[in-house]
């Protein structure tokens, strides 16, 4: 069964001209591809490439639990039920084609989940994939990860903890940590790049008081999910991976809309930006020079809120910014822009992402706020009942051990400190980068020694503070100076951490480390760790899926009725 979008109005179509490789490094000169990479643009017909701003804005559907409730009656400890079913549907990303995705609800993106801290969330993922991939040959099998929450090993999307078509699982997260923006994800060892990018992608914001007190909210709260592909002819995704280096496309997409244009009235807006590329970084910039102003990263908001023209941003780190557009008058356009990074490729219109139409004001402003905020308060410890120790607080001191981190290719392979996963698999299960006991602090140094490429690293479980960098004269960047899960390591670069691993009241378990372009992570660069005892919450076999006995439509998917889908 699949499913067929509201089509985009993309309005007028014209040529793609390949411009060829440009972009920049971190001073906006050219730069050119890694060597021997060959430019793949898209293969479509003139009149089926999309042109810059012509889409209309819209934001991913919000899901609506099916049943919500109190654990053993208790007010104290509510609960929600979703259910998402993995399934093919029909996207109209460029003009007079359909393209087939693989989607959670057979949509890219995927539904919207938002979760208020304190409030378990249960979600029933089903697996109704046909037997074969749509990119790869072979089976169709998912695992699914929420980025950024510290859920048991079993609920994390371990890479081998596999559901096939026609199975089941339920995933189970706590949402005890403070607010910030997830997002879930396929993470299937080996084809996690090619199911992503077939659209196994979606939000899940973390909301808390401090969060809804302090930032915007509502209409002016805007997810905004980066990705970038390349069409065949016939407007189905072309997939070229370029020996195992990395997937970039010719046309950037917002929200599964390419280059769109987003009606904005003359308010504070916050803009969650994620980029769910499986290869490409981005360095967003506005076209009218002002800043954007810092608020949150990957795990949650920023102490002291930074103003700054661009910033780097890598497969899976999320920043949340926030334009100011008041002083800017109805009818003005402003346009998000990308720099580019060192060792992308890039095409004729790759240094765009989108664009912003001021209107004027109207209706009640509910949800915005009055002014940039200058410092956020996230209300101390992540969790006091538990023991934890506020991110930002954490202090070198506090760290009982210092691991190194070495990236790097070894005989064709992306390796961590010279491990693959399959070292891992070749294990049982066993081999360890290192083993943390609960609510440790630990100083892990991330080295990129892989010459020519950049890598966003990511270490599942933890939020993490970033103490030094060999570039930026040492110090981490402007827009990394809140809790992170993803750290760009770029080319020759090294990066220092601080952090704790809090599993919450449960014993821990076994964890996965790797690099999140996706290409790497599949061959083979990821390596793990264990909280305690590796035989606790064993992730394949501890709460496996099930075949799905239940009718096919026994779980209908219902929507916020009164979302702002287009502004």
């Amino acid at each position: 069964m699949t499913t067929r979008r509201e089509l985009l109005k993309l309005g007028a179509v014209g040529a793609l001209g390949l411009a060829g490789m440009k972009g920049g490094g971190d001073d906006g000169a050219p730069v050119p591809p890694p060597a021997g990479t060959p430019l793949t643009p898209s293969l479509l017909a003139p009149q089926n490439m999309p042109i810059p701003y012509a889409g209309v804005f819209r934001r991913p559907p919000e899901l609506l639990p099916f049943e919500k409730g109190y654990d053993g009656g208790d007010p104290a400890r509510p609960y929600e039920r979703y259910a998402l079913t993995q399934k093919l549907g029909q996207a109209q990303f460029v003009p007079g084609l359909y393209t087939t995705v693989a989607g959670y609800n057979g949509i890219f993106p995927g539904p919207t989940i938002r979760a208020t801290q304190g409030t378990r969330i249960e979600v029933r993922i089903r697996n109704a994939l046909p037997a074969l991939g749509l990119l790869q040959p072979g089976a169709f099998n998912t695992v699914t990860h929420l980025h950024g929450s510290a859920s048991l090993p079993q609920y994390d999307g371990y890479a081998n903890d596999i559901t096939v078509p026609g199975n089941v699982k339920n995933y189970h997260y706590p949402n005890w940590q403070t607010a910030r923006t997830l997002w879930y994800h396929d993470h299937k060892h080996h084809i996690t790049a090619q199911n992503v990018y077939s659209g196994l992608a979606a939000f899940y914001p973390l909301s808390d008081r401090f969060e809804r007190a302090q930032l915007p909210q509502g209409e002016f709260d805007v997810p905004l999910m980066l990705s970038d592909a390349l069409f065949n002819a016939d407007g189905s995704l072309g997939y070229n991976d370029n020996d195992h280096k990395g997937l970039w496309g010719d046309i950037i997409m917002v929200n599964g809309v390419p280059w769109p244009t987003m009606k904005v009235k003359p308010r504070i807006y916050r803009f969650r930006v994620l980029v769910a590329s499986i290869s490409r970084s981005y360095r967003p910039t506005l076209s009218t020079g002002d800043p954007v102003y810092v608020v949150g990263t990957d795990a949650g908001m920023v102490p002291t809120v930074q103003a700054v023209k661009s910033w780097r941003q890598g497969t899976a780190e999320r920043y949340e910014i926030l334009i100011d557009f008041r002083h800017y008058k109805a009818g003005q356009m402003v346009e998000l822009r990308n720099l580019s990074n060192k060792n992308n490729i890039d095409f004729a219109n790759t240094d765009k992402i989108m664009r912003f139409e001021v209107v004027a004001d109207s209706g009640t402003g509910a949800g915005s706020i009055s002014s940039i905020p200058a410092a956020l308060d996230d209300g101390g410890a992540l969790n006091p009942t538990r023991g934890g120790i506020a991110t930002m607080s954490l202090t070198p001191d506090m760290a009982k051990v210092k691991r190194e981190l070495k990236v790097l290719r070894v005989n064709g392979q992306w390796t961590i400190n010279g491990v693959t996963w399959a070292d891992v698999e070749k294990s049982g299960f066993t081999k360890l980068f290192g083993n943390p006991q609960p609510y440790d602090i630990e100083q892990w140094t991330i080295t990129n020694a892989s010459g020519g490429w950049f890598h966003p690293v990511h270490i599942h479980l933890i939020d993490a503070k970033i103490i030094a960098r060999n570039t930026n004269g040492g110090k981490p960047f402007a827009w990394e100076t809140g809790p992170k899960d993803v750290f760009y390591a770029g080319e020759n670069e090294s990066i220092t951490a601080l952090m704790q691993f809090d599993t919450g009241a449960d014993a821990g378990g076994r964890y996965m480390v790797h690099c999140h372009n996706l290409v790497h992570e599949d061959h083979d660069m990821m390596v793990q760790f264990s909280v305690g005892d590796l035989r606790n919450n064993d992730p394949i076999s501890s709460d496996p899926p099930v075949r799905d006995t239940t009718p096919y439509d026994s779980f209908p998917p219902v929507y916020r009725p009164d979302f702002p889908a287009g502004t």
